[in-house]
């Protein structure tokens, strides 16, 4: 049985295209940069990348370079303040100086009774419910 005029047709765009196909796919292994040496890039100053290399090197002291977050400055661990609140339970509050927060304290942690208005040196110490002063003493 013949085939007819459209399936010959068919057919032959079937051939042609698969032609296309392989040639596409030759083209394509001799024009491959795979596994080829990468042209060695520099990072300017701005933190671009460029072909060219920068003009000076700057040496780095590796010691310099710190990884992580900022250190955290040590605080002055002597504070000063005045008593501004004192209960009959033992308890109070202490302003501080210079930045006039109030600390708890209680007056098991100072070394004579403490009377409202009296400046007084502590060191603050991290509590379950914030900052408490501890190791409190009396300036005279």
């Amino acid at each position: 049985m013949a085939d007819s005029f459209s399936k010959k047709e068919n057919f032959k765009k079937k051939l042609q295209k698969q032609k296309e196909k392989a040639q596409r796919r030759e083209e394509r292994k001799t024009n491959n940069d795979k596994g080829k040496e990468v042209e060695f890039m520099y990072v300017d100053a701005y933190g671009r990348l460029t072909s060219t290399p920068p003009e000076e090197r700057v040496e780095v002291d590796i010691d310099n370079i710190q990884l992580g977050a900022a250190p955290i400055e040590a605080e002055e661990t002597l504070k000063k303040g005045i008593v501004t609140f004192l209960s009959d339970k033992g308890y109070g509050f202490i302003t501080e100086d210079n930045n006039k927060e109030n600390v708890f304290f209680h007056g098991n942690n100072a070394d004579q009774p403490l009377k409202k208005g009296n400046r007084v040196s502590f060191e603050k110490e991290k509590s379950p419910k914030g900052f408490s002063a501890v190791n409190i003493t009396l300036i005279k």
